[in-house]
């Protein structure tokens, strides 16, 4: 594998990155941002959740876009649009202006995230196409990883000490240096060739020519050149113009149903929940709010072991094993968090109260040395004697002061569910998604399912807060491994393997 292809692979897929980046700091931002504009728990819900709601309307549109414009040129507009979300989330004066400037970031993160993998496994060849694909999740975790430790040093040094930052602006700076990798992936991007199997589309057969000889090489560029031109003499009487219905044909029903299946089974599971609200779930275990930010930074840190190891094993062992292992280890973990969430109690020492340096601190004495067996009553008169602005600033303080858990088997499951994702669901999805569908369907096909896996996404991220205020941690985790359980059931019984095989010969066995 050369390493101008590696090169071409990681630029394109830095929108996973600048996406990872954006999920991880809002966790963080919301610490800070919520209390200063008092949000609900359905507004919290909102400026979170508001960029997965927009990338579904991008998903949806982007593959078909890119089919008439080009992958290269629709990925330039997004690297601009990632820039302008970032500068205006900073300056965000108010609550819709915040939740505004993140749906244009939305749109950005929604285009590349289904641009980037088609993309990728239009250049690459049979034997290393997962591996490269596998590059967008690199980036994504990676993404987190910078965006935890940047939450964590921004969180570190923002002390009543400071005069550079505070409580009002600490949460401008986070979203803020999104700019700077914003930037240079709009500038990377011009140095990046077009997609060789989108000029043989259009018609633009020399070009498409160059550019695989000039990726691959002569010897190997040549074969990539004759399985492409067999394929599209074998369609060349199929051209009428695409339509949405035109992916419920008997003949693409059965990859229709897997990548719809796996698409949803990626979202649903909660994985966006846990990185958006990460820092939110670690003070849950009262660990503390400095505990919970450097949390983020082992978290993120996990997904990009697991990560290195999804590579390393995608194309040696296979899609199939991959997902299954993953999904099944996905399922113990967050029943494991269920089961330690279940097993807390909540109670506050008179002497903890006295010690808070927040006001209005003494509305708590009524409750104080009081025994809750769930975390739903208890942060119900907590709130109800503080008012919600005041707890939500002070939450991590009251539950440190409160929580009677085991903090470390909670930590076991998040980081086992986190492990577990980044060397299945995570990589593993859009990589099938590269290969599943015809190069006619494909802008299409992984436009709607990506449409469906960000509609999941949203509706988890939107409804998170909700659930952890009006049914409870241990219920919320349990859904979840539910959900994971009965999927790896299915998984077992449809998915096919799809490694080393070119995406042509995959046509051929799939499309029914």
């Amino acid at each position: 594998m050369n390493k101008k292809l590696v090169f071409i692979a990681f630029v394109v897929s830095l929108g996973g990155f600048l996406f990872g980046f954006d999920a991880g700091i809002i966790s963080g931002v919301m610490s800070f941002a919520g209390p200063e504009f008092d949000l609900s728990e359905i507004q919290s819900g909102w400026v979170v959740s508001s960029p997965s709601f927009a990338a579904m309307f991008a998903m949806l549109f982007s593959g078909r876009l890119s089919d008439t414009y080009g992958r290269k040129k629709i990925l330039i507009y997004v690297a601009f649009l990632y820039a302008i979300s970032a500068l205006l989330s900073a300056l965000a004066t108010s609550y819709e202006m915040l939740y505004i400037a993140r749906i244009v970031g939305g749109l950005a993160f929604g285009a590349a995230l289904v641009l980037a993998p088609m993309y990728i496994a239009e250049i690459s060849s049979a034997e290393n196409r997962g591996k490269l694909v596998s590059l967008q999740q690199l980036n994504i975790v990676f993404g987190f990883f910078a965006a935890f430790l940047s939450n964590y040093f921004f969180n570190k040094y923002n002390t009543t000490d400071s005069s550079f930052l505070t409580d009002e602006n600490v949460w401008r700076w986070m979203l803020g240096v999104e700019l700077i990798p914003a930037i240079l992936y709009f500038i990377f991007l011009f140095f990046v060739p077009k997609s060789p199997r989108w000029l043989y589309l259009k018609g633009k057969i020399e070009e498409a020519k160059q550019v695989l000889i000039q990726i691959h090489g002569k010897e190997n560029g040549a074969l990539e050149i004759a399985s492409i031109e067999e394929n599209i003499n074998a369609n060349k009487k199929n051209k009428s113009k695409l339509k949405i219905k035109d992916l419920l044909k008997r003949s693409l029903r059965f990859i229709l149903v897997i990548g719809l299946i796996v698409g949803v089974l990626q979202q649903i599971t909660g994985i966006n929940a846990v990185y958006f609200y990460a820092t939110s779930i670690f003070k849950q275990t009262g660990i503390g709010t400095d505990a919970a930010f450097s949390s983020g930074v082992l978290l993120s840190s996990i997904s990009v072991i697991f990560t290195f190891v999804a590579i390393y094993l995608i194309d040696r062992m296979g899609r199939r094993p991959l997902l299954l292992i993953g999904t099944a280890g996905i399922a113990i973990s967050l029943l494991l968090c269920a089961y330690g969430f279940n097993q807390a109690t909540y109670q506050l020492p008179k002497e903890k109260i006295s010690q808070f340096d927040f006001s209005d601190s003494e509305k708590l004495l009524p409750f104080a040395d009081k025994v809750y067996d769930n975390d739903i009553d208890f942060k119900n008169d907590i709130k109800s004697a503080l008012g919600n602005q005041i707890y939500s600033k002070n939450d991590g303080a009251i539950l440190e002061a409160a929580t009677n858990i085991n903090a470390n088997l909670i930590l076991i499951g998040i980081l086992g569910f986190i492990a577990c994702f980044a060397f299945s669901l995570g990589p593993v999805m859009w990589v099938l998604l590269s290969e599943l569908y015809p190069l006619k369907y494909r802008g299409l096909a992984i436009g709607v399912i990506a449409f469906v896996n960000s509609l999941i996404s949203s509706l988890v991220q939107l409804i998170f807060p909700w659930e952890l205020s009006n049914i409870g941690n241990a219920l919320t985790f349990f859904i979840f491994g539910a959900i994971a359980l009965i999927g790896f059931f299915i998984l077992l019984k449809i998915l096919p393997e799809t490694k080393g095989r070119s995406l042509e010969e995959l046509e051929k066995e799939l499309v029914r």
